[in-house]
């Protein structure tokens, strides 16, 4: 039999068949011994072939991938997980309340979906916890900011309602990967326009003001409106796969948008004399805290020089 996993605990996998059955399965353990870095050698959203047997099913073969999106598994561990497989956009969740998400974590998660080739939405979920604060012009900024590299951005609030069928239009007739900090509100949002799925949700700790982990493992969950969201627990921090410090800049598309325009054809914007990126972000062209972000990327140790 054929089938999407739609449900990964680590050691064992909810499949969705083409018959319609979910049955648990265990992997075959040659799979496991791929040679792949990853922690993780199947995800949800990967398309399978199975057999059943008497409590269970087992996974004989990962078919061909359409793509992936993938992340460090810690930041001190030269292993990476695969999020999901096979989807047809990933959606970040973001808060300037509770818990605010910084700029920082939006560009590396960003990055990663323009190197896996995976449109992105941003979504600024709790939309009515910053009305009349300083951080409503925040947030217009950092949508202006966004909406001119390319990415669309949707204002919403699960709690108020507001933007729920834009948000539920986003979804429909797509796989959609949803990302974003513990307490974002994630969890809220889709049973805001999904009610059926009655997902588990923890308000945010006032004295920590972060969020609770409510998503244990990543799961897919079918939409009435035709599509599908895996839902992925909260992510702390997002670890870039190591890139080649020369191609970095090519995934953040107003850079890109100005290829071949500096002086030398290896320029990393850095410190090079000639470099029409730097001329942008002094024309107010290019975003400072895009470029800034773009910099500690380059800098901090998640790129590497060509050897």
């Amino acid at each position: 039999m054929e089938g999407i996993v739609i449900k990964s605990t680590g050691s064992w996998y909810k499949v969705l068949t083409e018959e319609g059955q979910r049955i648990d399965c265990r992997l075959r353990g040659r799979i496991k011994l791929a040679g792949s870095k990853a922690t993780n050698p199947l995800a949800v959203g990967d398309r399978v072939r199975l057999h059943a047997e008497e409590g269970g099913g087992v996974i004989e073969e990962i078919l061909d991938r359409k793509n992936y999106i993938i992340r460090k598994a810690t930041k001190l561990s030269r292993q990476t997980h695969i999020i999901a497989a096979n989807i047809d956009q990933a959606v970040i969740i973001a808060t300037l309340a509770y818990p605010r998400t910084s700029t920082g974590f939006i560009d590396r998660f960003l990055v990663t979906c323009e190197a896996y080739s995976i449109p992105a939405v941003i979504v600024f979920n709790k939309y009515d916890l910053i009305a009349g604060t300083s951080s409503r012009d925040k947030l217009d900024d950092l949508t202006k900011i966004y909406e001119a590299a390319g990415y669309r951005c949707l204002h919403t609030s699960a709690t108020e309602g507001i933007n729920l069928d834009l948000f539920s239009e986003l979804l429909r007739h797509r796989i959609s990967l949803l990302s974003g900090h513990s307490g974002v509100g994630k969890s809220a949002l889709i049973n805001a326009i999904e009610p059926g799925l009655n997902l588990k949700v923890q308000a945010v700790s006032k004295a920590h003001k972060k969020g609770k982990h409510t998503t244990t493992f990543a799961e897919m969950f079918h939409l009435s409106n035709q599509g599908a969201i895996i839902d992925t627990p909260g992510i702390k921090e997002f670890g870039l796969v190591d890139f080649e410090a020369w191609e970095l800049c090519h995934y953040f598309p107003e850079m890109r948008n100005l290829f071949n325009q500096c002086r030398f054809d290896n320029c990393t914007h850095l410190n090079e004399p000639g470099c029409r990126v730097k001329e942008a972000v002094n024309a107010g062209e290019i975003s400072i805290s895009r470029y800034e972000n773009y910099l500690n990327m380059l800098l901090g140790g998640e790129t590497r020089k060509k050897s």
